[in-house]
């Protein structure tokens, strides 16, 4: 290590993040709300300057609105908003082979989800998202890059440069989170693999200005995939009326590389996709006064064999990699980051053992696995079918039923093996989401999952007294907070459906991790609430103190 341009002194933090795109902003933010105060650093001198990602899951709303981002992030709503199609078809102006209403088939009711989509652009929900990190004592420092990562006995130190003075010094952490995207710097650098079909092509992505009102015929979509110039080119509105994104992808097979997409080429593709030769177009370049008019994605699907090495541990695009079909990249990475931020938050504050860390990798690498075979068959739909009709798991289950299986949920007999469970019809089984229900007190409504706001709660029924006496036990004994509501005395439940959705009776309870996903429960109150509730949380919670903290 080159020690000529270092600070004297390391910085400390118990968690350190590389990566400054959604998945690390989410990851600081989640921490930070959890008590940790973690360092971020990022090489690009700002969040995204482009939307990159454009439309954020049910999901992922859940979650930032349990920490009360909803209304900021609604009122940055963009254009999609207001354009629900998605169509297939040779050209624009050709005629169709499928269109769909894409947000009616994925929008939840308000009986599945208390929130809905948010069509917003990724630059500016990391820009909210960061806001409120910081907000809560998140250390974000953009315009640094990481140089080097060693792991030591007790944690992991990194060497990171300030690209403004050229000033490098050393970053020690207990644990690192590796968000630094589909590239996954360090994770290549520590030799884990990926499986999955690979790098399945190239998009060479241009934006223009052109009137395509008579060709529009009337539509508004948010994508269109077309089979001109190629099978898979893709059109996409701007934030700008009359400006447009459009995507060719190319390869080798294709006989194209990026070099080959001058700007006569790009305008003569863009006529060819729209379907009119005569199209009078603008080539527009992606950030102002740059001379570059076309940039290439990375279109591929694979799945990091290890989530985890030691104290580093990777997340978002560094695990997993997705091809855009389903919009479930960017949302499976907030989605890692709600996961892992509670377990390091726990091991950190010493309320866990240092195995819970384990089990990010046995909830979030098989749910990968099936996000990306539902991916993958939803690319084949739009490019060469009729859309997602044939993808064997319909969105609303992949977004909302995914279940987790690991150390961290206590499995009931018989378990039950399937990778997703229909939400329409909760059943409130341990490893799944929290079933949303709506509830009211004081003359507020709100749902169940708004309760889910970072620490762990104890749902019970109406005759669940004893359950209050056992969280104030746990709580002292753990010196974690697990928070109590009684269904039917703290809040009404107006439709009736607590005790079906949840699986309990008046007297059951069920256990709620600070991710929003049931961690247990018990149908019926047991002789012993106290211990059994004791018993839980110590065995969830991996705590090697388990037998002498259970009484006699």
């Amino acid at each position: 290590m080159n020690t000529a341009n270092i600070h004297s002194a390391a910085i400390e933090t118990p968690v350190m993040i590389v990566g400054g795109g959604i998945t690390g902003l989410s990851a600081a933010l989640f921490l930070a709300r959890a008590g940790i105060r973690p360092v971020l650093v990022e090489r690009h001198p700002s969040t995204a300057l482009q939307p990159q990602a454009r439309a954020f899951n049910p999901r992922s709303m859940e979650i930032y609105r349990a920490l009360g981002l909803e209304p900021e992030i609604r009122e940055r709503t963009s254009i999609l908003a207001a354009l629900p199609e998605m169509f297939g078809a040779e050209t624009l102006a050709g005629a169709e082979r499928f269109r769909v209403d894409v947000l009616a088939q994925v929008r939840p009711p308000a009986t599945l989800s208390p929130t809905d989509w948010a069509m917003i652009d990724q630059d500016e929900l990391e820009r909210v998202v960061r806001a409120h990190a910081e907000k809560s004592g998140a250390d974000i420092r953009f315009g640094t890059e990481l140089r080097s990562v060693e792991t030591t006995a007790d944690g992991v130190t990194a060497l990171v440069r300030d690209l403004d003075t050229g000033a490098d010094y050393p970053v020690h952490a207990d644990y690192l989170v590796a968000a630094d995207g589909n590239r996954a710097g360090i994770r290549t650098k520590l030799g884990i693999g990926a499986d999955g079909p690979g790098e399945l092509l190239y998009a060479a992505n241009f934006l223009f200005d052109a009137d395509l009102t008579a060709l529009l015929r009337g539509r508004r979509f948010l994508l269109g995939y077309l089979d001109q110039p190629i099978t898979g080119t893709a059109l996409v509105p701007g934030r700008e009326p009359g400006r447009w994104s459009l995507g060719i992808p190319f390869g080798p097979e294709t006989g194209a590389s990026l070099d080959d997409f001058t700007e006569q080429r790009c305008i003569d593709l863009a006529r060819r996709a729209i379907g009119d030769p005569g199209l009078e177009l603008t080539l527009v370049p992606p950030l102002p006064g740059s001379s570059k008019h076309v940039g290439a994605t990375r279109i591929g699907g694979w799945v990091a064999r290890q989530f985890r090495v030691g104290r580093i541990f990777f997340a978002g695009d560094a695990a997993r990699v997705v091809p855009p079909t389903g919009s479930f990249g960017a949302n499976s990475g907030i989605a890692d980051a709600h996961n892992l931020a509670w377990k390091l938050a726990a091991v950190v504050k010493g309320q866990a053992g240092e195995s819970l860390l384990d089990t990010y990798q046995d909830e979030r690498r098989p749910v990968s696995v099936t996000t990306l075979d539902q991916a993958m068959q939803r690319l084949h739909g739009r490019h060469h079918g009729t859309g997602d009709t044939a993808a064997a798991i319909d969105d609303l289950t992949m977004i909302l039923g995914y279940r987790y299986r690991s150390a961290a949920v206590v499995s009931e007999t018989p378990d039950h093996n399937e990778p997703v469970e229909d939400p329409r019809h909760a059943t409130g089984r341990p490893g799944l989401r929290a079933p949303h229900l709506w509830l009211r007190s004081a003359g507020t409504t709100l749902s169940t999952l708004d309760l889910c706001d970072g620490g762990f709660l104890l749902l019970t029924g109406p005759a669940g007294t004893a359950w209050t006496a056992a969280a104030e036990n746990a709580t002292t004994t753990l010196g974690l907070d697990v928070t109590v509501h009684q269904i039917g005395t703290d809040y009404t439940d107006p439709d009736n459906l607590f005790h079906t959705a949840f699986g309990i009776t008046d007297t059951g309870a069920t256990l709620v991790r600070p991710d929003g996903f049931v961690a247990w429960r018990t149908a019926t109150l047991p002789q012993h609430p106290d211990s059994e509730l004791l018993r839980t949380l110590t065995q969830v919670l991996a705590r090697a103190d388990q037998q002498a903290l259970l009484p006699s």
